[in-house]
């Protein structure tokens, strides 16, 4: 009876260790390499009204603004509407990216699409349609 109860005691000591503990050494290592990420894209920025960033934080909250100081553990990102700041540790940081701006690149790309389709429109199937290209009549 005492060895039966000493085995499921053991057995219910093993199954809680492997499966209720999580390993902090392992993020450990990903946070400081996340940290470095974001002290790198930091610097790379630089400081300014013209260093806009986007910063997702670790409890997914986001911050918009721009980077008016860097020091080696924290920086700070202030908002241009409302001119607060906030002090941002490197710790605490997920992804540290540049603002994107108003116009998106797609639109840029549809923009000049568009009007390449104009200039050829105009340039060569005008004169086909309209010089009687291909015996047509058409409206010109």
């Amino acid at each position: 009876m005492l060895r039966r109860t000493f085995a499921l005691m053991l057995t219910a000591f093993l199954l809680g260790s492997t499966m209720g503990f999580k390993s902090v050494s392992a993020q450990s290592g990903r946070d400081s390499a996340t940290a470095d990420n974001a002290r790198v894209a930091v610097q790379q920025l630089g400081q300014g009204r013209d260093a806009k960033v986007e910063v997702k934080m670790r409890d997914n909250s986001k911050l918009k603004g721009y980077i008016s100081s860097a020091a080696e553990d924290f920086f700070v990102v202030t908002n241009p509407k409302t001119g607060s700041s906030q002090t941002v540790p490197y710790a605490e940081t997920m992804q540290v990216k540049r603002a994107s701006s108003s116009i998106s690149r797609t639109w840029i790309i549809a923009g000049a699409a568009a009007a390449a389709a104009a200039i050829v429109g105009v340039i060569v199937l005008k004169p086909v349609l309209c010089d009687g290209g291909a015996q047509s009549r058409g409206p010109c």
